[in-house]
């Protein structure tokens, strides 16, 4: 299983999968990451986290901790 913290600069990925539960998971799926939805990863932050990710056409900032809930294709 390979989860969207793992994805590296510059690569794009379909989400597969959401883990998590209750207000997280929910949380997730308001920010537009949802089954099938395609994501860029454009930059991290100089210390890794958080990472900015291109969503349905907009820019997005993620925790790594919420990506790693996150599995992709």
């Amino acid at each position: 299983m390979k989860t969207l913290d793992q994805l590296p600069v510059g690569e794009e990925a379909r989400v597969v999968r959401l883990h998590g539960q209750g207000a997280v998971k929910r949380r997730i799926m308001e920010m537009g990451l949802i089954r099938g939805t395609r994501v860029l990863v454009r930059k991290l932050a100089p210390l890794g986290d958080p990472m900015e990710l291109t969503v349905r056409g907009y820019e997005l900032s993620l925790r790594k901790a919420d990506a790693a809930l996150i599995e992709i294709e």
